[in-house]
């Protein structure tokens, strides 16, 4: 993979820059940022796009599927696309919904490793059959299909696609993690 840039391409705007349209979107994200404010900081300088995506990132976060499975697929997409923002965010998401430690790092590993469930190892299976061949296979679905219902299986792709694209954003423009926010682990 390409290196990532260290510095910002596009810089997040600084609170004494935001104009009014900005100052107003980003007065609506509070309970979404957590420790993360360059993401929005740096997506903000497009108002429109903006405007359109924060809903729908946020209905993806607080969606049909359990908080551990959907930590699990950002997880797994963030280190397929090798974004150190994406991951570094996620790992205390992930940790808030009772994904382990041990279990983040596992993710690395993907679903080979002998330690997750079957049904985490389903999760991360298909994570990897859409990055790398866009499409969930019939055996992948079957299995998932056995604990989800329709919206949490339409919610699956559209997570994990959501997370490809924030990834790619976030990787070409160069948002930088925050202090005190993990980076990937060694393991690619």
């Amino acid at each position: 993979m390409a290196p990532r840039p260290d510095k910002p391409r596009i810089a997040p705007v600084l609170p004494e820059e935001r104009d009014e349209q900005q100052q107003e979107l980003l007065g609506g994200v509070g309970a979404l940022t957590g420790p993360a404010t360059n993401i929005f900081d740096t997506l903000v300088r497009h108002p429109g796009l903006f405007r359109k995506w924060l809903p729908f990132g946020g209905k993806l976060l607080a969606g049909k599927l359990p908080a551990r499975d959907r930590e699990l697929l950002i997880l797994r997409t963030a280190w397929h696309c090798q974004a150190a923002y994406e991951w570094g965010q996620h790992v205390g998401i992930a940790r808030s919904a009772g994904v382990t430690d041990d279990e983040i790092a596992r993710v690395v590993a993907g679903p080979n490793d002998s330690e997750w469930t079957a049904f985490d190892r389903t999760l991360l299976t298909a994570a990897d059959e859409l990055h790398t061949d866009a499409c969930i296979a019939d055996s992948t679905w079957a299995a998932l299909a056995e604990q989800y219902d329709e919206r949490q299986l339409i919610e699956v792709p559209m997570l994990v696609g959501h997370y490809h694209m924030v990834a790619f954003a976030l990787n070409s423009l160069g948002v930088q993690r925050e202090e005190g926010v993990p980076g990937l682990p060694e393991g690619r």
